[in-house]
C-alpha cells in the first residue's frame, strides 16, 4: 500500500513537473521584427547609424521600404551587412491602385515577400462604397503582386470597424477579397482602439492573417472609429490596456508569419527594449 502510494505521489510529481515546464515555455519564438516607421525621427540623422541601433536591439526583420537619402540597392547592401531582412514593404494605396510596377520593383530590390497597405483614403466616416472600391483595387493589385511572387496584405487602421449588416465593414473586406491575392496584417492597437478584441478577431479569420504590428495602448484611453490617436498613447507592450498574452497566443495559433514592433511614441528608444523584454517573457 505504501509502495503504491509512493508511486501515485511520484506520478503526480512528474505530471506537475511536465505542466510547470509547459507553462514555462515562451509563447513568442519568432525573430524580433520592427516597423521602420518607429524610427522616423532617426533616419534623417544617419541611415547607417540608425540601422546599427536597430541591430543592437536584436532586430533581424524589418518592415519598411526605400529610405530617402539612400538608393534602394545600397539600402539592401546595408541591411545584408547587418543580417537584417526587409520582409515587408509599405505601399501607398493610390499609387498601388494605379500601377503595381514600382512596388514590385522595390520589393524585389529589398528582398521583401510582402507588401502592406496601411490606409484606405476616405473622407469622413468610412463607408460601404469606399470598402467596395478597396476590395476591387486590392484584388487587382494582389493578383499582379502574386504573379511576381509577392503577397499583398491590408493593415487595419480602426475606421473599417463601422457596423455593417451583422458585422463590420472590415468583415466585408475580408469576405470579398480573394484569399489567393489578398490577406491581412493585424495592427494590435488599431484593432483594440475601435473596440475589437485582437485575439478573437485573429481566431475569427485564422487563415487570413499573415503579419502583425505589436503595439499597446495607454490605459484609460477611450477609443473610437477615427483611425487616429495621439502618439503618446503608444506605450511599451505589457504596460497598456491590451491583453497582449492572449493576443500572442492567438497569433501563434493562427500561424502569424512575421511580427513587427511599431512604436509611434516619442519615447520609442526607451520603450522598444521594454517591449522586447516583455514579449520574450510571456509564457504559455
Amino acid at each position: 500500500m505504501k509502495k503504491a502510494t509512493k508511486m501515485v505521489y511520484l506520478a503526480l510529481a512528474v505530471l506537475t513537473s511536465i505542466n510547470s515546464f509547459g507553462q514555462g515555455k515562451p509563447v513568442y519564438t519568432n525573430p524580433i521584427g520592427l516597423q521602420a516607421y518607429t524610427f522616423r525621427g532617426s533616419w534623417d540623422k544617419g541611415i547607417e547609424a540608425t540601422l546599427d541601433t536597430i541591430k543592437s536591439l536584436g532586430v533581424t526583420e524589418l518592415e519598411g521600404g526605400p529610405i530617402k537619402g539612400m538608393t534602394t540597392e545600397e539600402l539592401r547592401k546595408q541591411l545584408d551587412k547587418r543580417g537584417i531582412k526587409m520582409v515587408s514593404i509599405g505601399a501607398d494605396y493610390n499609387k498601388l491602385a494605379e500601377s503595381s510596377e514600382q512596388t514590385i520593383k522595390d520589393a524585389k530590390a529589398l528582398g521583401a515577400k510582402y507588401v502592406m497597405v496601411a490606409w484606405i483614403p476616405h473622407k469622413g466616416k468610412f463607408d460601404l462604397e469606399t470598402a467596395k472600391k478597396a476590395v476591387a483595387d486590392f484584388n487587382k493589385a494582389g493578383k499582379e503582386l502574386k504573379a511576381a511572387g509577392i503577397e499583398l496584405t491590408y493593415h487595419n487602421h480602426g475606421y473599417e470597424f463601422e457596423p455593417y449588416e451583422d458585422g463590420t465593414l472590415f468583415d466585408y473586406i475580408v469576405k470579398n477579397t480573394n484569399p489567393e491575392y489578398v490577406n491581412f496584417e493585424m495592427d494590435v492597437l488599431w484593432t483594440a482602439f475601435p473596440g475589437q478584441d485582437p485575439a478573437k478577431l485573429l481566431l475569427k479569420y485564422p487563415t487570413r492573417w499573415k503579419l502583425m504590428h505589436l503595439k499597446d495602448l495607454k490605459k484609460g484611453v477611450e477609443g473610437n472609429l477615427s483611425g487616429g490617436t495621439p502618439t503618446t498613447n503608444d506605450v511599451a507592450l505589457g504596460t497598456g490596456s491590451i491583453d497582449i498574452p492572449a493576443t500572442l497566443k492567438a497569433a501563434k495559433k493562427v500561424g502569424i508569419k512575421h511580427y513587427f514592433i511599431e512604436d509611434e511614441s516619442p519615447s520609442y528608444l526607451k520603450q522598444i527594449p521594454q517591449t522586447i523584454a516583455y514579449i520574450k517573457s510571456v509564457k504559455e
